[in-house]
């Protein structure tokens, strides 16, 4: 009797951990989650950008991070000196390419006073370029009203175009 009594104890016991075994698979998921995540991003050793948002998602193998709730980044020269601002609903970091994505409400305000909106903004880390190809609204130190498609400039503003500028452009005649 004690023999049976072990036996259907121990058969019971398998069943309990194979399912146990049996979860969720990983695959999908991120790596790792922060909330109210602050990352710097360098450029061979100077720190280029630091980024904050309230949710990270880490993918190790993709070598991609998501940050989805309000970004807020600020970007720096070769000297680490602060040149510009950028918020965005979301970004995308390939960190292989060392680029990133800003989506959504995109805003960028540089030092020198000019400020540009887009739905989506493209920064290469290593060509030191900010560009889309989404429609833009720039405002000038001046604070004249520039609309266009496309755009590319460098990260602080300063050496910019408008790829497709679009609207009228009243000149005064003080300007003639």
């Amino acid at each position: 009797m004690k023999q049976t009594l072990f036996l259907l104890v121990f058969i019971l016991g398998c069943e309990g951990v194979e399912e146990k075994r049996s979860g969720e698979s990983r695959d999908g998921r991120p790596d790792a989650e922060s909330w109210d995540a602050t990352i710097t991003l360098t450029n061979e050793g100077a720190k280029r950008a630091v980024i904050r948002a309230g949710h990270l998602e880490n993918y190790d193998e993709r070598q991609y991070i998501l940050l989805d709730q309000n970004v807020d980044a600020d970007f720096f020269n070769a000297e680490e000196v602060y040149t510009t601002n950028l918020k965005s609903k979301i970004a995308e970091i390939e960190e292989d390419r060392d680029y990133m994505i800003a989506i959504g409400d995109v805003v960028v305000v540089s030092d020198s006073g000019v400020t540009l909106f887009t739905d989506t903004l493209s920064w290469d880390n290593v060509k030191e370029k900010v560009f889309t190809d989404d429609r833009v609204v720039f405002i000038t130190e001046d604070q004249d009203t520039l609309y266009g498609i496309g755009f590319e400039s460098d990260v602080e503003l300063n050496n910019w175009k408008i790829l497709k500028p679009t609207g009228v452009f009243h000149e005064d005649e003080d300007e003639r």
